[in-house]
Formats: C-alpha cells, structure tokens, sequence
C-alpha cells in the first residue's frame, strides 16, 4: 500500500540539507593550547580569565590514587600480568 501524501526526493533533500554537522568552536589561549570555547581550560584550569579549577592539586590527587591503585594490585597479585604486557610492549 502507498502512503497517499508520499514526500518526493527532493523535498526530502530539501529538509536534510540542514542536518549537517557543524565544526566545534575551538579556542587558544596565551600559551597557544586548543581548548573547546564555553568550556574550562582543562590545561590551565581558567574559564573567563579567572582560576576555577587547581590543576595541581588534582594532579597530585589522580598520582596518589594511581600510586594507591597500583599498591592494592600488587597486594592482591594481580599487578604481575600488567607488568609483563609493558615489558612485551
């Protein structure tokens, strides 16, 4: 059975046209890192000028609960399988 108000291929086009994708709006700051605009810095921690978030303190935050990671594994005999895949890579 034929739908009875059947849209042709050219009105259909003619709606598609518009669903392209755009380019995401990307911006530089002083020091020349890409970065996606309306958003925090994720290298500086800067959104608007001023400081929002401490990238060193959350540096060293991710090192010790990586450090704290890897010394459960280790406890738990599991880290020695790791071990060998970065020693095959």
């Amino acid at each position: 059975m034929v739908v009875r108000m059947r849209r042709n291929r050219s009105q259909t086009a003619k709606r598609r046209s518009h669903h392209a994708l755009a380019n995401k709006q990307v911006a530089k700051d002083e020091a020349g890192n890409l970065y996606l605009s309306h958003r925090v810095n994720p290298v500086t921690g800067k959104y608007r000028g001023r400081q929002v978030i401490d990238v060193e303190a959350r540096a060293k935050r991710l090192a010790r609960r990586a450090k704290r990671r890897a010394t459960a594994l280790r406890a738990s005999g599991q880290e020695t399988s790791s071990k060998t895949e970065e020693k095959k890579a």
